[in-house]
């Protein structure tokens, strides 16, 4: 009886592991799909990994033109009230009081222990409220983490309260970004600088535009009505200049920009000290210390911590995550956390936790690929130089 009952219950389980998941869709699913857009699975998410073009074309027109990514799986959420910037500063280590009207800045959800809950972008907008943007694969978390603080607030008596969109979003990237965005704006994007946020109305669309992106280039991510993404993509695309890409190319580009992804390069093990993110770190908040994990975050930056994420640059066969990284005499030193072939440098970039005696730029070591050592070399990032527009 207890044999019947215990294969019975591993059946069922069986069973369970075997049913398809249900993944999210984005509004743009159906236009993906319609434009040969290979979808995988992402963060709970159907998403399009790379269309009909090569991966290495993507990525190659992203840097010489301009291309269209569907970001809406991104989470969006305005914090409204009076204390609504103490608030996003009881979680996050951004200074956010200081920042200008529709200035927004990335910044980090620590917890107690110093570590990164996510990687986000605040940005104070001139009306009543904060406009903040996290990740997809976090989207669960945050929203609990940001819940549990508002009732924290609420019951003190504090004027904050939460609102989730559901709007689309997308990322269009590239060097002829401004002049495509442009033919459809009256307002003038030359006004618009990195990190800055505005209202307006794209191509007839109503749409918040924010000058930012993941692929250092010059870029913007618009947040439109979900009803009206397919008609502001369509008439994106219409633009020889613009291409659709997926997370292929977006994974590449943001590797050779140096940029984190979370879960692979900072998580809640890691500090925003050893993740080289102490730029994200308010002055004023340093010396008020007043953000979740601060007495172990501060003292850490007057002090070497004993790991560090650096840069990689390294040829023949390409470095993946979780390769061991070594020194010259053979004596592992950190793991690699991300890593590809540079399709703009036409080698293996990558970037990883080592030793911290061993982040020096310059600093010859080696990275076991197919349980070979590897000669590779720390390198500063970005690996690509940036394009930001700062006006």
């Amino acid at each position: 009886m207890v044999w019947a009952f215990y294969l019975n219950d591993c059946l069922m389980r069986l069973i369970v592991l075997l049913l398809p998941v249900k993944l999210k869709k984005t509004p743009l699913f159906d236009f993906h799909r319609a434009s040969g857009g290979k979808m995988v699975e992402f963060a709970g998410w159907s998403m399009p990994v790379q269309y009909t073009d090569s991966h290495i074309s993507s990525h190659m027109h992203t840097r010489q033109h301009c291309s269209l990514f569907d970001v809406s799986h991104m989470l969006q959420t305005n914090v409204h009230g009076k204390d609504r910037v103490k608030f996003m500063e009881s979680l996050v280590v951004a200074d956010i009081a200081e920042l200008k009207d529709n200035q927004g800045t990335l910044s980090l959800f620590t917890n107690d222990k110093g570590g990164i809950i996510d990687d986000l972008i605040v940005t104070k907008t001139d009306q009543t409220f904060l406009y903040v943007v996290s990740n997809a694969g976090c989207a669960d978390k945050d929203s609990a983490h940001m819940k549990a603080k508002l009732a924290e607030f609420k019951s003190a008596g504090h004027d904050v309260d939460l609102e989730f969109l559901d709007d689309a979003l997308i990322a269009v990237q590239g060097p002829s970004m401004s002049r495509v965005l442009q033919e459809g704006l009256k307002d003038d994007l030359t006004k618009l600088t990195f990190m800055f946020s505005a209202l307006t109305t794209a191509f007839g669309v109503p749409c918040r535009i924010t000058r930012c992106g993941y692929t250092g280039e010059d870029g913007v991510e618009i947040s439109v009505p979900s009803s009206r993404v397919v008609e502001l993509t369509e008439r994106l695309l219409s633009n020889p200049e613009v291409k659709l890409a997926g997370l292929g190319a977006r994974d590449s580009l943001r590797l050779e920009a140096g940029l984190c992804l979370y879960g692979n390069d900072i998580d809640e093990t890691t500090t925003p000290v050893e993740g080289t993110l102490v730029w994200t770190i308010g002055k004023r908040r340093r010396q008020t210390g007043d953000f979740p994990g601060a007495d172990i975050i501060v003292p850490q930056i007057k002090n070497k911590t004993q790991k560090k994420r650096v840069g990689l640059v390294s040829t023949g066969p390409p470095v993946r995550p979780h390769t061991p990284i070594l020194s010259t005499d053979g004596k592992v030193i950190g793991e690699v956390t991300s890593g590809c072939p540079s399709p703009c440098l036409k080698k293996n970039v990558a970037m990883g936790y080592v030793d911290s005696a061993f982040s020096k730029n310059g600093t010859q070591i080696q990275v076991e690929v197919r349980k070979k050592a590897v000669p590779a070399t720390v390198s500063k990032m970005p690996f690509v130089p940036t394009n930001y527009y700062t006006g």
